[in-house]
């Protein structure tokens, strides 16, 4: 198996249709992601399109996992345009396929992202977990570092509100 984690910048039409399939799928197993299921691809559509404003832009980059050369799952490195941050990036929209799921890809597609992180200069990494999920202890396996907490920041439904974790990690 040919796995593979690499920096994009330029998404064509072909690829914007592997995440978008990718990310609607994660959703939809119960992943996450910025949404919750049940969603379509045009519930996502919209939110892909302004992240890959900041890809396109040269800001942001996309870690791009691969199996066999096919999309497996990605994440977004997100750049702040604040001169006194230029020194971390925010990882946002992490993922495997759920086909892709339970063989140690998260662990790969992290390991990427801290390789893309590392070649672009960067020395911090941060990212934001939804409370209830237990994806927290996922990074904190990783080396992250939890340093806060905000209750009630992610609201999944009425009356179900999440927690999202906050965490860094240093390269």
């Amino acid at each position: 198996m040919g796995v593979e984690v690499r920096a994009v910048n330029d998404v064509d039409d072909a690829l914007r249709a592997d995440l978008l399939a990718c990310w609607t799928d994660v959703t939809n197993a119960g992943g996450a992601v910025g949404f919750v299921p049940p969603v379509t691809r045009e519930d996502v559509a919209p939110v892909l399109d302004r992240q890959l404003e900041g890809i396109r832009s040269g800001r942001d980059v996309l870690a791009l996992l691969t199996v066999d050369g096919a999309t497996a799952g990605f994440a977004v490195l997100g750049g702040s345009s604040s001169p006194l941050r230029r020194h971390w990036v925010t990882v946002l929209r992490v993922q495997v396929h759920p086909d892709h799921q339970g063989r140690g890809l998260g662990r790969v597609l992290m390991h990427g992202v801290h390789d893309i992180a590392r070649a672009r200069g960067k020395e911090f990494l941060h990212l934001g977990a939804r409370g209830g999920t237990g994806v927290d202890a996922f990074y904190r396996r990783l080396g992250y570092t939890e340093v806060g907490r905000v209750p009630g920041a992610i609201r999944v439904a009425p009356g179900d509100d999440r927690e999202e974790i906050l965490l860094v990690h240093r390269l």
